[in-house]
């Protein structure tokens, strides 16, 4: 006869199983729901600093960068300056063979004196003609000829006179001058070399007038030309220094566009100050333009403002607005962000419009719409990658200013 108390034991062990069953399937099933629910990475609504930057590269030049040339041609006869030389104005800095010009003056002098001489025969024939006119001894014809010798005579020696000029001036330019206080940047001759004025005048010499005082010639992009007006502050970078940031100021932005492969620019000229020689010219400038700053504002990664779920994650409307501006301080504009709102232990995703301000490519201010420490959605959590607050600032230096 089976043990009844063994029977019932059995029972009751079989029930228990069967209700742990029902819990374990409906807390799996819970989790599994929680685990099908789509995941968000967030960022809070912060307080900082913002800084709008126009970039753009561009060369270092000199502010005044005389060419000098020669008026003359010839062979170079001496050298008086070199690379780096410091000259004043007026200075002989360079010499042609003066030979072949001064056999010029010589000959010129001559034929001015023989000139001269002529005019003065004619001058005492003229006036022996006009007493014998006055008498009736010659004619009318032979007194109007004889004036017109004379006066032929005359117009001999200021053409004779014109020539010594030239040849003089001529020998002069055999001394090529310096026409500015500066630096020698550039010398394009050496002793010996022979020079041609035939058609162009030839490049004998670069001249910097002052390399304390520099100036940046930088290409910006027709998209954000519209924020950079003059003596906005400036900061840059050289190749050279790479762990040094120097600074300047728009001095002005020229209408004349410049057009490369479809693309439009405009040369904008940034002021600089050189006084320690660092800076050389020539050398590449990567420019940050600050167009706008903005302390202690409301803001939000750029990335929120591209964030947009599915419909089958929200049924919120459409975004409206569109991005911030490229660059350059634009009016505020009106965009659809989305708020993990986790209050009531309901976390849903809000819909909010915000209007934007301006954006440093990273970052963008926010006007209105939100307040500080919304969590903003940035993107869909991706299973396996860590998470962080967002996006950082890459650009090291936008951060020292």
């Amino acid at each position: 006869m089976p043990d009844k108390r063994k029977s019932g034991g059995l029972k009751w062990a079989l029930a228990l199983a069967l209700v742990a069953a029902l819990i374990g399937g409906a807390v799996w099933i819970s989790v599994r729901r929680k685990d099908d629910a789509p995941q968000y990475q967030t960022v809070q609504v912060m307080r900082g600093d913002l800084t709008n930057l126009v970039t753009a590269t561009g060369t270092l030049n000199p502010v005044v960068n005389v060419t000098v040339g020669s008026q003359v041609s010839g062979i170079i006869d001496r050298l008086y300056v070199d690379y780096n030389s410091m000259v004043k104005s007026n200075q002989v800095i360079a010499e042609i063979d003066p030979s072949t010009y001064q056999a010029a003056v010589e000959q010129a002098k001559a034929d001015l004196a023989n000139a001269k001489a002529d005019l003065e025969l004619q001058q005492v024939e003229a006036k022996r003609d006009a007493e014998l006119f006055t008498n009736k001894l010659i004619s009318d014809s032979d007194y109007d000829t004889q004036v017109a010798t004379r006066d032929e005579a005359a117009a001999t020696v200021q053409i004779k006179q014109a020539v010594l000029d030239d040849a003089q001036a001529n020998l002069s330019y055999c001394k090529i001058r310096s026409p500015v206080d500066g630096i020698v940047i550039a010398r394009d001759v050496d002793v010996g070399q022979t020079v041609a004025s035939s058609f162009n005048t030839p490049t004998l010499f670069q001249i910097a007038n002052d390399l304390t005082k520099m100036q940046i010639d930088a290409s910006v992009d027709e998209a954000d030309i519209g924020g950079v007006k003059d003596g906005q502050l400036v900061a840059f970078t050289v190749d050279a220094y790479p762990n040094r940031t120097f600074y300047g100021s728009v001095a002005q932005v020229r209408n004349s566009p410049t057009t490369v492969n479809n693309v439009v620019t405009y040369d904008t000229v940034i002021a600089v100050t050189n006084s320690d020689y660092s800076l050389m010219p020539g050398m590449t400038a990567n420019v940050s333009i600050i167009v706008a700053r903005r302390s202690n504002v409301l803001e939000i990664p750029n990335s929120a403002l591209r964030f947009h779920p599915s419909d089958e994650q929200t049924n919120a409307p459409g975004r409206a607005g569109g991005q911030p501006g490229h660059g350059h301080a634009a009016p505020a504009l009106t965009h659809l962000v989305y708020v993990w709102n986790q209050t009531d232990g309901d976390p849903k995703l809000k819909p909010v419009q915000i209007q934007t301000g301006i954006t440093d490519n990273i970052n963008v201010e926010v006007l209105s719409g939100l307040k500080e420490g919304d969590n903003v959605v940035i993107a869909l959590k991706i299973p396996g990658l860590s998470q962080d607050n967002g996006p950082g600032n890459p650009f090291g230096m936008q951060r020292r200013f």
